[in-house]
């Protein structure tokens, strides 16, 4: 006697959950994840590299009208005096900025909302984000005699 396979039809596959699924489609769940999760990534990291929708002019009056430059200094370089961190131009994510703006730690007063707006911090962000970055000391010709 001939010994013959049974053929079965990928849907009534089943597993050792008990589930029967088909594996075709297990396959385009998986596949459909991957697609969406890199798709998501692209999109985070698309946003995260668009320029903020503020004002660097205007962030530059009100980093001096609201006396940022008093600890920061003019250019957001920081002071050794007060302890202030050098801020300009920032490492933070616009959303980090203002969060640590509104709740800071260290020496630095936390500004509310009624004290400056979103609008003007975000505006101060594109004004120390307009700012370069200081070059590194084995590019300054005297430092390195």
């Amino acid at each position: 006697m001939k010994k013959f396979r049974e053929r079965r039809s990928c849907a009534s596959v089943v597993h050792k959950s008990g589930f029967g699924v088909p594996r075709w489609f297990a396959l385009f769940v998986v596949v459909a994840a991957l697609i969406l999760t890199s798709s998501l990534a692209r999109a985070q990291q698309a946003g995260a590299n668009t320029a903020p929708s503020g004002n660097a002019q205007n962030g530059k009056k009100n980093f001096a009208s609201d006396g940022c430059y008093e600890c920061h200094g003019f250019q957001g370089q920081g002071a050794t005096q007060t302890g202030a961190a050098r801020i300009g131009p920032p490492q933070l994510s616009l959303e980090s900025f203002i969060s640590y703006v509104r709740h800071p730690t260290n020496q630095m007063p936390p500004y509310t909302s009624k004290a400056i707006s979103d609008q003007d911090l975000t505006d101060i962000y594109a004004y120390l984000k307009s700012i370069p970055l200081p070059p590194k000391g084995k590019d300054i010709p005297l430092l390195n005699k």
